[in-house]
């Protein structure tokens, strides 16, 4: 039985091209900061790579800071913004944990931003909330994780523009689906993954508005124009650099994702599943849904089996359903332990996610039917 990989959002499949280029620069290994040949080298695809993502956001390079992934950039991003003078934080209720966890632990005051019914941020609850006392970062992903809902954010940085605060974009889920530029956001600062656009895992980016500044967060040598100490993950640049470019080369061929989701989204539906975000403009490889009743770890054990790979809206820990975020701050807490995320990539194909319909479908009609048995049972 041939496996299906959906689950696109948790981590892309790496494309040929970038194992390309990453086994070239590991066959060709050279610390970017010597000045012999293969220094140079080693330093040419570096900055090679850097102008390949600044591409992909609308940013000039030199506003490009590699670092080991999104959960650092986003750190130091919001790191960046209390060193600028912010004294206070906004956060959107469907945070990544990397971007809450980063503010609840920043030593600033912290709060959170409401979603309506679809996930979407209160505009109005952000205009209010920027009226308080402090200069404010707000903190708003591009699009959820969970449900690839998109957010005002070009919206909401006015407001943030005009309240004199400090605009952070997570663009990890957005980038490489739909088209994400710098000035058209107005971010301060943004951040990106290699791993979600079919680039390796252990290398993200933050990139800065012109004209502002950021701090580091690692101590050491003055890498990275002294913004990122350590040295450079060459080989996992370049592959980044690669990735950025084979997803700025595709962003059309993506849409073709939107028909082929709606279709299984229609018929998971029809079956009794719930669509999350459903009436909200969304990533267009990205479909969430839930049922009451029936938990996330169930549901991809019984899906895994079938050789169909996706993920769960919530997290297991020590064998314990932890509910969705997500779901959670949507109001929709009956469904938050039942969440199934399905999310395509470059290698997807029309027929796995009717694939994926069929399991789904199938196994929660015989869910349903084992939970009708055992009323029968204690009657």
């Amino acid at each position: 039985m041939t496996s299906i990989y959906l689950d696109y959002n948790a981590s892309g499949l790496v494309r040929p091209e970038v194992q390309d280029v990453m086994a070239r620069a590991l066959a060709d290994n050279g610390n970017p900061s010597a000045v012999h040949a293969a220094g140079r080298r080693a330093r040419a695809r570096v900055e090679t790579a850097r102008a390949q993502v600044a591409d992909l956001v609308g940013a000039d390079p030199t506003a490009v800071v590699f670092n080991s992934g999104g959960t650092e950039a986003n750190a130091q991003g919001i790191a960046s913004a209390l060193a600028a003078g912010c004294e206070r934080l906004i956060v959107s209720a469907t945070e990544h944990p990397c971007v809450a966890e980063a503010a609840a632990n920043a030593g600033a005051p912290v709060e959170v931003l409401p979603v309506d019914a679809n996930g979407v941020v209160d505009l109005d609850a952000l205009a209010q909330a920027l009226t308080r006392p402090g200069r404010a970062v707000v903190a708003i992903h591009h699009a959820n994780n969970e449900s690839g809902v998109i957010q005002p954010i070009a919206e909401a940085a006015r407001r943030v523009r005009a309240a004199g605060g400090w605009m952070h974009v997570d663009a990890i889920q957005s980038a490489g689906k739909i088209a994400v530029d710098m000035r058209t956001l107005d971010a301060d600062t943004l951040t990106l993954s290699a791993h979600k656009l079919g680039g390796p895992q252990g290398v993200g980016a933050l990139v800065f508005k012109e004209g502002v500044s950021g701090v580091r967060i690692l101590h050491g040598a003055g890498q990275e124009r002294g913004l990122r100490a350590g040295t450079e993950n060459v080989p996992g640049i370049a592959g980044f650099g690669v990735a950025a470019d084979c997803a700025a080369r595709d962003l059309e061929a993506m849409q073709s994702h939107v028909a082929w989701r709606d279709a299984a989204e229609a018929r998971v539906k029809a079956a009794g599943a719930t669509i999350i975000g459903g009436a909200a403009d969304r990533l267009p490889n990205t479909l969430f849904m839930a049922v009451e009743g029936w938990d996330s770890p169930q549901q991809l054990i019984t899906l895994d089996l079938t050789g169909v790979m996706v993920s769960a809206g919530s997290a297991c820990s020590s064998g314990k359903v932890k509910p969705s975020k997500t779901i959670g701050a949507m109001g929709l807490n009956a469904l938050a332990t039942g969440g199934v995320r399905a999310s395509g990539g470059w290698s997807t194909i029309e027929s796995d996610w009717s694939r994926f319909a069929d399991a789904w479908i199938a196994a929660y009609d015989k869910h349903k039917a084992r939970a009708a048995a055992r009323v029968r049972e204690v009657a």
